[in-house]
């Protein structure tokens, strides 16, 4: 990236070179054999891979066009990882605990041959000799016309994000006027060829699409038998570039009053340890539906995920400040092994006590046009 993309727009998606170095233990740590706890007792259990940073829709609240313009400098090829060294950094982790990889971008469907991708990940084992459950975030544009070969590739699932179910209102927000018919072909696509269950994110503005939350939920609880699930999203302070004002997030609260008003809902249990969304259930049993509510519930008490970016970067948080490089280690001419990756990541993640939407409330206001250094969300995904 250029100088100006990483102190004036996204001050924290940093190159290697500007980024924190990875731990490099001397000695053979503890870390070495079995699962990793952070600082606060976390397991890690799920890891998110970033395949690109390059996305075909021009979302407000992720990428608007305004700031990712024609003139925007994205990441040169030559500085993306390899398949292969997405694999081998999987490889290590899965070893270690974690159990779900998500492929996310940007829009993870433009990588040229990301099937590759999918082919080797569906390959790897836990320890336990299970398969890892592998998923995918898209928005869903290039969906019907890859769902078959994701598919036979070994992709388990997907999630669809999809924001308003009115035409106008979603082709004003994606900002590339793409049609939401072509999107729910895509998730029919998918579900023909068994890439579920499903799961659809709206992200709720107030003001924007929020007056959506009930045609949505109509629509999927109608149209497909309870095989999709509806998830709604706070609008989230990820990045600097989305302008993002605590005014316009409907709370998960007002959202699931306005549904249970004319479709009664009753709580249902989490499916697994660190799940994001608060699981809900129509009273008739037809299907299901989440709120993810990072700002206003937070969830950092059992966050089990750690970010991979498509150039080698380690997140520990979705709000993280910064980066940590793990690409000059799998690229050391040296030729590291694969205890020492471990031994730096596994240093790394037993000292992560990150907790951000925790002390949200705690942080100094945002002021001036002065953002706290925080990833841009479509570097790194959701």
């Amino acid at each position: 990236m250029s100088e100006r993309n990483i102190i004036a727009i996204t001050p924290i998606a940093a190159t290697p070179s500007s980024g924190l170095r990875m731990p490099r233990p001397a000695a053979r740590p503890a870390t070495s054999q079995g699962a990793w706890l952070d600082g606060l007792g976390r397991p890690l259990r799920d890891l998110r891979i970033s395949v690109t940073d390059r996305c075909n829709f021009r979302c407000s609240y992720c990428m608007p066009k305004e700031v990712f313009d024609k003139n925007y400098a994205f990441l040169p090829h030559s500085q993306l990882l390899s398949f292969e060294e997405m694999t081998r950094v999987a490889r290590i982790l899965v070893a270690h605990g974690v159990q779900k990889i998500r492929l996310t971008g940007g829009e993870p469907l433009l990588r040229k041959n990301l099937e590759r991708l999918v082919e080797m990940l569906a390959a790897l084992r836990t320890p336990e000799g299970g398969p890892v459950d592998l998923t995918l975030t898209t928005n869903g544009s290039l969906l019907a016309r890859k769902a078959r070969s994701l598919r036979d590739a070994g992709l388990q699932r997907v999630t669809v994000s999809l924001d308003a179910m009115d035409d106008a209102i979603f082709r004003r927000m994606n900002d590339v006027d793409f049609p939401v018919a072509d999107v729910l072909e895509g998730i029919a696509a998918a579900e023909t060829v068994g890439l579920g269950p499903i799961k659809v994110n709206m992200v709720v503005k107030r003001g924007t699409n929020d007056h959506e939350a009930l045609p949505m939920a109509r629509h999927f609880r109608e149209h497909h038998g309870g095989r999709v699930v509806l998830r709604f999203i706070e609008f989230m302070d990820v990045g600097a570039t989305n302008g993002w004002r605590m005014d316009e997030v409907v709370s998960s609260a007002e959202l699931r009053d306005r549904i249970t008003a004319v479709f009664p809902l009753h709580a249902l249990s989490a499916a697994q340890p660190g799940e994001t969304a608060e699981r809900w259930g129509y009273q008739d049993g037809r299907g299901e539906i989440g709120f993810i509510s990072s700002v206003t519930q937070a969830f950092c008490g059992d966050c089990n995920r750690l970010r991979l970016s498509t150039e080698g970067q380690l997140y520990l948080c979705l709000f993280a400040g910064q980066g940590h490089d793990l690409r000059s280690l799998l690229r050391d001419p040296a030729g590291l092994d694969d205890d020492v990756l471990a031994d730096s990541v596994g240093a790394l993640w037993q000292g992560r006590r990150d907790r951000y939407s925790e002390l949200r409330a705690l942080l100094p206001a945002q002021t001036g046009d002065t953002p706290r250094r925080r990833v841009e969300m479509s570097y790194i995904g959701g």
